[in-house]
């Protein structure tokens, strides 16, 4: 059986790509695991300093195995516990993606729905085929997307996030883009190249301090202004120790490109 999951690395970049084209990439149980365990792998791995996340086939993922989702329900209790168990499960894969110390690319294409959408949300950065749809349609077979809504929220504008998950309408790439659920639309032949030219850049840069950087991204946001400001001052305080951060500042000040001792 071919592997749900596959993994590329290029230098310091690891692709990983969903590969259930047949089912549109669903995530179904066994994809959330595989991707669980392919990040926290990454996590710990140094000479990877960005991962790529996308999919094989027509589209980038179709959300939730809907099949796999119908046939749990065929248990005692309707298959309740079934599926706090599977929420949680991708409730945690989503947390996982955000506390990755490497940054997360989503190259989407095709169509991007339910989880599938909120996948789009919960990476970083998002490049886009013009085309690409996105939607978080539940609502249209009686299912509000309320995890997804999740990842959405924190994305987009709530008036644009309530239109969507109530009217479960589909918006293309270009709208996307304009309301900061994805970074870029461009043309499908030059996906691949924007993607990875994104990529490149961004691990460019020193390791060490993208790391420190995203994580006090995501936590300064959830809190109020003056603690924002002494959480984020004690974390640029500590990044001004790194040996590498002074050879940078040093190289600047030189009016050359710097060189990093570490990744």
């Amino acid at each position: 059986m071919d592997e749900i999951l596959l993994r590329n690395d290029n230098n310091a970049i690891a692709t990983l790509t969903l590969n259930r084209p047949k089912a549109l990439n669903a995530l179904s149980e066994e994809m959330l695991t595989a991707l669980q365990s392919e990040l926290d792998a990454l996590a710990n791995d140094r000479s990877i300093r960005v991962i790529v996340l996308k999919g094989a086939g027509k589209v980038f993922c179709a959300g939730h195995d809907l099949k796999q989702m119908q046939a749990a329900r065929q248990v005692e209790d309707g298959g309740k516990a079934y599926f706090i168990e599977l929420f949680q499960q991708c409730g945690r894969l989503m947390t996982t993606i955000t506390r990755q110390p490497q940054p997360v690319i989503a190259q989407v294409h095709g169509i991007a729905t339910a989880a599938g959408c909120q996948l789009v949300a919960s990476c970083d950065l998002a490049m886009a085929a013009e085309g690409t749809r996105f939607g978080v349609n539940g609502i249209n077979i009686g299912l509000f997307c309320s995890t997804p809504m999740v990842a959405l929220t924190r994305n987009i504008h709530r008036k644009q996030a309530f239109e969507m998950l109530t009217t479960g309408d589909f918006i293309d790439a270009t709208r996307a883009a304009e309301i900061g659920l994805i970074n870029r639309a461009v043309p499908h032949e030059a996906l691949d190249a924007e993607t990875t030219a994104l990529a490149e850049k961004l691990a460019s840069k020193l390791g060490v301090a993208v790391k420190i950087g995203k994580e006090s991204f995501y936590k300064q946001l959830e809190m109020g202004l003056e603690e924002a400001y002494a959480y984020t001052r004690a974390n640029m305080a500590e990044n001004m120790m790194f040996r590498d951060t002074a050879r940078g500042v040093a190289a600047f000040l030189d009016k050359r490109a710097p060189e990093w001792d570490q990744p």
